[in-house]
């Protein structure tokens, strides 16, 4: 039995990891934005062992994700599922100055990387538009650029990816990949999604527990348990330390 920490697990595919793992026998710890969203999920989600809550838009409260769940770890595995969709029509703003996309997709799970015992593995949901994010790093806070929701999220997945493939590269002592999920219909996927809603969930689930050999490897972008080409500046150290060093300045808090 692997303990697992899913964050982003009060809906949509972070749920649904979620119950495949518990119908698996796994120890599965959810998380939420908020206590009652954390209440909310415990009770959707039997045999879950706890919920914990943290806006992951805010850096203060993404530290306090980051305590509890040493308090609950350590962990076999970290889904890092919690996003905002590309939805966004205008640029909002935490309380920390950033983009909520960038604060929630981006930064936050920099930040539990960080700050988290180091898992056996680690999961990143990426998507198959990581592949149009910008490359270059600049302006990830969207503060000269004028806005796009979807370019936003491109970019907030490309990050994602890149922080899979860093974490792969300086820590070999653990499995560190990113998934893309497909477009599924989940709410943020919305209704008319083409891809398989099961298939959503089973890779993430997969890489965290499965002695398969395919599943015990690092540094790969997955799709539906098959290897995907990722956005090649994913792969690029300059590409990567430029992106750890960014979001250490912005958070204070500095990969090791």
């Amino acid at each position: 039995m692997a303990k697992i920490l899913i964050t982003g697990s009060a809906d949509g595919l972070g749920k649904m990891a979620a119950q495949l793992l518990i119908a698996r026998g796994h120890d599965v710890i959810l998380h939420a934005r908020s206590p009652q969203r954390a209440k909310e999920a415990l009770a959707a989600t039997p045999g879950a062992r706890d919920a914990i809550p943290g806006d992951l838009s805010s850096i203060a409260e993404t530290k306090a994700v980051a305590a509890r769940a040493n308090e609950l770890g350590p962990f076999e595995a970290i889904i890092h599922n919690a996003a905002i969709g590309s939805g966004e029509r205008k640029r909002i703003v935490t309380a920390d100055g950033l983009s909520a996309i960038f604060a929630v997709n981006s930064l936050a799970p920099y930040i539990l990387t960080c700050l988290i015992g180091r898992p056996k593995r680690l999961i990143y949901l990426s998507s198959g538009l990581h592949r149009n994010g910008d490359a270059s790093l600049e302006d990830l806070n969207w503060e000269r650029r004028p806005w796009n929701g979807f370019n936003a999220y491109s970019d907030s997945k490309l990050h994602d990816t890149i922080l899979a493939f860093a974490v792969a590269r300086k820590w070999a002592d653990i499995y560190s990949n990113s998934v893309d999920p497909g477009w599924v219909a989940t709410k943020m996927g919305g209704r008319n999604a083409p891809d398989n809603l099961t298939e959503g969930s089973e890779t993430q689930a997969w890489l965290a527990v499965s002695d398969d050999p395919a599943a015990r490897t690092t540094g790969h972008h997955f799709y539906h348990k098959h290897l995907r080409d990722p956005h090649p500046a994913a792969a690029s150290p300059e590409v990567q330390e430029k992106f750890l060093a960014a979001c250490g300045s912005i958070s204070g808090v500095l990969f090791s």
